[in-house]
């Protein structure tokens, strides 16, 4: 059966088999007509425009603009019968981009890739959004026709494929889902329904339409996206892009709704369903949950802790890192979560947040670098070698879910630019320049390679032949090890913040962290520096020279250590 909801609309049509077919109107504004065979094109017309891609579409093999074609999910043939989940609490999470992790850029190529990941030690793969995008690369936030999944990585089943081969692996997998805009082309959902406020939006595009007129069909229909994600692919969460953006003023949030609808699901089908929220408003309640007055989130991004150790890292204190250049933001981050938790931010130029008490760690996905911490600057640089043994050290050891980058481990020389291949002409000359004004005030000298250039994207991809290099080979037995600790040491997963303390040096630019029966030294200068440490034997050092002797310790410039007491 086809069915699509426009209760707007007085006449509708399904195009089908070279003839157009009158849809039969029910209730709630939607359409029906017999049909719906598997592998049959398909296209609507509404009110005598079109055709139109199905809002619903589960693939689109000829593009954003072209036909939908039906796809019926119970023709897979799944071999993850034994899968039971994996909980978020104590995993570690690895992100990257289907496009640029492999020289394939497909979902296969992921897959033929998963013994790395494995052997890295890492609890989850998180993709970047795979939904149909204009032209043949994209970061995936342009998406489109959102239950369908992009043909250039392989289409839903070679997602499918991907999923099952994860769950084999021991991989949870969780996915990235857009629900605040629309990309700017083959975007037909206003000609079905109410899709989108009139008068709302972001910088990315018009907001959707989640509290007006009509929106009970329009928060239907993201829902049910979620679900189909975590029912017909197996995903095991899902990561809601920049819910800040959400335009929302209804008793019941949409976060709180979706959160309700995934619990539900997660009890039926017997495995942990994970929803963690990208999200600057360093708003607790965010991920309290709902019978504590909450929206229910399992987990929440926190830009905080990435901006505290990058700032004290690398030295950077432009734009957004401005308050966040001392070891003391990095020891309020590693204590209470946020450091802007009703403090004045430079940056916004007002007070931002407020205290995220009682709010266990895990509940914070946490990075050293990620998709927009690289790719939003001009040359879409990544951390040094010497930079992320610091880094990966302070994140792997932190009471928070932690979160790498794709080739981060192994670091990745290989810049992450932001492309795109817009095909209308006003969209591709101006893409660069669009850019450029996004980031005014961040202080950057924007010198960014042209988006739509082919090469951008090209050049982003991952070098796989750098591991036979000893350098990166050696960072990735460094974030190895950093991984094995966490899980074999119950204290470094310990979520809660109130066990964590922290003691820093200013001057000496040297912070101790107290991990249970661990301690963690960080030398951030670049002078050698001598420690005094309640520890009776290093078990992990990012360089072999650093000495521990009658609980001293001598740490080298740019160092850190992991001791035992």
């Amino acid at each position: 059966m086809f069915e699509v909801w426009a209760p707007g609309a007085a006449r509708v049509e399904v195009d089908y088999e070279g003839a157009r077919h009158a849809m039969s109107p029910g209730e709630g504004g939607w359409w029906t007509a017999p049909g719906d065979e598997h592998d049959r094109d398909y296209a609507f017309h509404v009110d005598g425009e079109g055709p139109f891609p199905d809002p619903r579409t589960r693939r689109q093999p000829y593009g954003v603009n072209g036909p939908s074609r039906v796809y019926h999910h119970d023709k897979f043939a799944w071999t993850d019968q034994g899968w039971r989940g994996r909980d978020l609490r104590g995993g570690v999470i690895y992100e990257l981009h289907v496009g640029t992790f492999s020289p394939e850029g497909t979902f296969q190529g992921v897959a033929d890739r998963l013994g790395h990941l494995v052997d890295l030690g890492v609890d989850f793969v998180e993709l970047m959004p795979v939904p149909p995008v204009p032209g043949a690369r994209n970061w995936g936030y342009d998406g489109v026709d959102l239950y369908a999944v992009f043909e250039e990585y392989g289409g839903p089943d070679g997602l499918k494929r991907l999923v099952d081969a994860c769950h084999r692996a021991g991989l949870g997998v969780i996915l990235d889902v857009v629900y605040n805009h629309l990309g700017p082309s083959g975007n037909y959902l206003a000609r079905f329904g109410p899709y989108f406020h009139d008068a709302k939006g972001s910088y990315w595009g018009d907001a959707v339409n989640l509290d007006g007129y009509g929106s009970d069909g329009v928060r239907r229909y993201f829902i049910d996206n979620a679900l189909q994600w975590l029912r017909d692919y197996h995903v095991d969460g899902l990561r809601v892009d920049a819910v800040h953006a959400l335009h929302d003023k209804r008793a019941v949030h949409f976060l709180e709704e979706l959160s309700v609808e995934v619990d539900a699901l997660s009890a039926a089908v017997g495995r942990p369903l994970t929803l963690v929220a990208e999200s600057d408003l360093n708003d607790p309640r965010m991920v309290t949950p709902r019978e504590a007055g909450g929206l229910g989130m399992h987990a929440s991004w926190n830009d905080d802790v990435h901006h505290a150790i990058h700032a004290n890292v690398t030295g950077e204190t432009n734009a957004y890192y401005g308050d966040f250049g001392t070891l003391s933001s990095l020891a309020k981050v590693l204590t209470s979560g946020y450091f802007h938790d009703g403090t004045y931010s430079s940056f916004r130029g007002r007070s931002h947040g407020r205290p995220a008490a009682g709010i266990p760690g895990h509940r914070f996905v946490c990075c050293a670098q990620n998709h927009d911490q690289i790719g939003n600057r001009p040359e879409g640089d990544r951390m040094r070698p010497d930079q992320l043994r610091l880094a990966s050290g302070l994140l792997l050891t932190s009471p928070f879910t932690p979160m790498l980058f794709m080739g981060e481990e192994w670091g990745a020389t290989t810049p992450f630019y932001f492309f795109t291949d817009h095909f209308e002409p006003h969209l591709a000359e101006g893409e660069g320049e669009r850019r450029r004004k996004e980031f005014e005030g961040f202080g950057y000298d924007w010198k960014a390679p042209e988006p739509g250039e082919q090469d951008t994207f090209l050049r982003s991809k991952l070098d796989w032949e750098e591991l036979s290099k000893d350098e990166h080979a050696s960072l990735l037995g460094w974030y190895r090890a950093l991984i094995a600790l966490r899980r074999s040491h119950p204290d470094l997963t310990d979520p809660r913040m109130d066990r964590v303390r922290v003691d820093v040096d200013e001057e000496r630019r040297v912070v101790v962290i107290e991990r249970g029966s661990l301690r963690v030294a960080a030398n951030l200068a670049f002078d050698p520096v001598s420690v005094r440490l309640a520890a009776s034997r290093l078990l992990l050092a990012s360089d072999e020279s650093a000495r521990l002797t009658d609980h001293a310790l001598d740490l080298p410039a740019r160092s850190l250590v992991v001791a035992e007491t």
